[in-house]
């Protein structure tokens, strides 16, 4: 599966709000069960913390969506 590349302005983006902003779920309840039942990996590693700042240079994939790489 080819890798996206997601672009932030800002010096992070919270975890739950970069599944919606790169439409890896259709809803913020969406996001926020993913991530609670551990199918969302931040560089590899399951984060069920919705608040993460996720930075440039991350990595985040969700279970049967993908995956993304923020730039």
């Amino acid at each position: 599966m080819a890798e996206n590349t997601v672009k932030i302005t800002t010096e992070f983006i919270k975890l739950d709000a970069l599944l919606k902003f790169a439409s890896m779920v259709g809803s913020g309840g969406e996001a926020k069960m993913l991530i609670q039942d551990g199918h969302v990996r931040v560089n590899g590693e399951v984060c069920t913390m919705r608040g993460k700042k996720i930075r440039p240079g991350d990595t985040v994939a969700v279970e049967g969506s993908g995956e993304v790489q923020v730039c």
